[in-house]
């Protein structure tokens, strides 16, 4: 049997074909006009504030996927880095935007090692999938990644039923694995964490950061933020 994390990588590899159909809300993942229509009003909100945000500069988008954010990060940045382990994902997101400013890296986040440092790094829907045991790592790679005035953007899932494909239920709240269904039935065991914007703002503070973390009505955790400056 593969790990949890053997199994992950395989999914999003499998899934690359369908996995907007998740976000445009297509398919199993529609869920009728009315939940659809809250679904994005609260990506519209998410977008505002990233667009507010302005995530400037040289940009690092880390799991990068098949392009849905990286076409939003795409007129703010000077340059953009792209990151992601599945090459399925990235040849996706390559032929959506045939963009110059883009450089893809296909490589497993959890073992990679920037060569620059950013002045933006950006994760969509990644954070809920890192192991709890990494996600002090992790957030020290976010760290080696930013310039010292550097900034952060995250956006991701909050925990709610509707939100998933209409043939899966979620596990409890506060599972942190959860088993997820491809189109064609094929099963894979993920992480999956979902995390409260007031209990991981704390977490973050703890590790040095400057954050602040909220929430839509139903549907998405975002947040932003940047190291806290020494002697702070």
């Amino acid at each position: 049997m593969s790990s949890i994390l053997e199994q992950q990588i395989e999914y999003y590899r499998a899934r690359a074909a369908e996995y907007d159909q998740w976000y445009l809300r297509q398919g199993r993942y529609d869920r009728g006009p009315d939940l659809n229509q809250r679904w994005f009003a609260q990506d519209r909100e998410v977008l505002e504030r990233l667009n507010a945000f302005e995530p400037g500069g040289s940009v690092l988008e880390l799991a990068c996927g098949t392009g849905i954010w990286t076409a939003r990060l795409l007129p703010h940045a000077r340059a953009l880095v792209a990151v992601d382990t599945s090459p399925e994902v990235i040849a996706i997101n390559r032929a959506r935007l045939r963009s110059a400013k883009i450089s893809y890296v296909e490589a497993d986040v959890f073992s990679w090692t920037p060569e620059l440092q950013f002045d933006t790094a950006f994760f969509g829907f990644w954070l809920s999938h890192v192991p709890p045991e990494r996600f002090e790592a992790f957030w020290s790679l976010v760290r080696r990644a930013l310039k010292p005035e550097g900034r952060f953007f995250f956006v991701d899932s909050r925990y709610e039923p509707t939100s998933t494909a209409k043939d899966q239920q979620l596990a409890s709240r506060m599972a942190t694995t959860l088993t997820r269904r491809l189109n064609d039935g094929r099963e894979y065991q993920i992480y999956k964490i979902f995390y409260g914007a007031e209990a991981l703002q704390h977490r973050l503070t703890q590790l040095g950061w400057d954050a602040e973390v909220n929430q839509t009505a139903d549907y998405f955790l975002y947040g932003w933020g940047k190291p806290k400056r020494s002697g702070r």
